[in-house]
């Protein structure tokens, strides 16, 4: 019966040393986004270096198995921002792998978006290629069935992000609990002030087709986005326009590359 015992204390105790190890700041993750992501357009957009990343991988692998390697009773010790902040961080470091590990197709000219990684019958995002809080799992079950469930949280739409032009920029930084609020609204705000992706002109308010996606996270959308209306008008004429029952249209959605070449 000690025997027993003594294992049973000592998977408890290895378990309580890493709940409390782990690094809540993402600095690994952060220290790989500074190196590899390129922020342009006055801030406005990002793009990922694809190729050298996929040539130093190592950094990427050895962060994204630290978080493969929290249980899911750990995860449930932690704070909400700690668990969003790790789960949104999840989503693009798996989905930065995901390109680096099929990088050669993109370098042959066989891929130019992530949709062509998928295969006959289901897409990318179904593939269950990396394992986390227990389980293998995909970048479908990540967001629609973690992220938007777990959390009342439409912002996460603007930190998300699925390795194409149309997305929202990829920060440079890893979001962590105690910044989670500032970058999620900064995240936000800066989506909506890339006028590229979403703005106001003679026909009306345009916007990312990812407001059309998941129109039902946002409520009543042109409520939201009059919270926002200083980074989507650009003129006191078009911030009025916002507190009308104005027209929305959608833009086709590029899911060409998000790579420096593409920028």
């Amino acid at each position: 019966m000690i025997r027993p015992l003594l294992l049973t204390l000592g998977l408890f105790f290895q378990t309580a040393v890493f709940a409390q190890s782990f690094d809540h700041s993402h600095k690994a993750f952060t220290g790989i986004l500074k190196r590899h992501v390129v922020v342009y357009d006055s801030g406005l957009k990002s793009a990922v270096n694809y190729h050298m990343l996929a040539q130093q991988p190592d950094r990427l692998n050895s962060y994204l198995s630290s978080l493969s390697q929290v249980t899911q009773t750990q995860y449930e010790t932690w704070t909400e921002n700690e668990q969003q902040a790790f789960l949104i961080n999840a989503y693009n470091g798996f989905t930065l792998q995901l390109i680096v590990n099929n990088y050669d197709q993109f370098e042959s000219g066989d891929a130019d978006s992530i949709r062509d990684l998928g295969g006959l019958f289901s897409s990318p995002w179904e593939h269950d290629f990396f394992s986390l809080l227990g389980e293998k799992r995909t970048l479908d079950w990540l967001e629609h069935e973690k992220i938007r469930v777990d959390f009342d949280e439409p912002r996460i739409h603007a930190a998300l992000v699925c390795a194409a032009v149309s997305c929202p920029k990829l920060r440079a930084e890893a979001f962590t609990k105690r910044l989670l609020e500032q970058q999620l609204e900064d995240q936000m705000a800066t989506f909506l002030c890339d006028d590229d992706k979403n703005g106001i002109d003679d026909k009306g308010v345009y916007l990312s087709k990812i407001f059309d996606w998941y129109g039902s996270d946002f409520g009543n959308l042109r409520a939201y986005l009059r919270k926002y209306k200083n980074d989507l008008a650009d003129s006191d004429a078009e911030q009025q326009l916002l507190m009308t029952q104005f027209k929305i249209r959608y833009l086709d959605y590029n899911w060409q590359l998000n790579s420096v070449e593409n920028r």
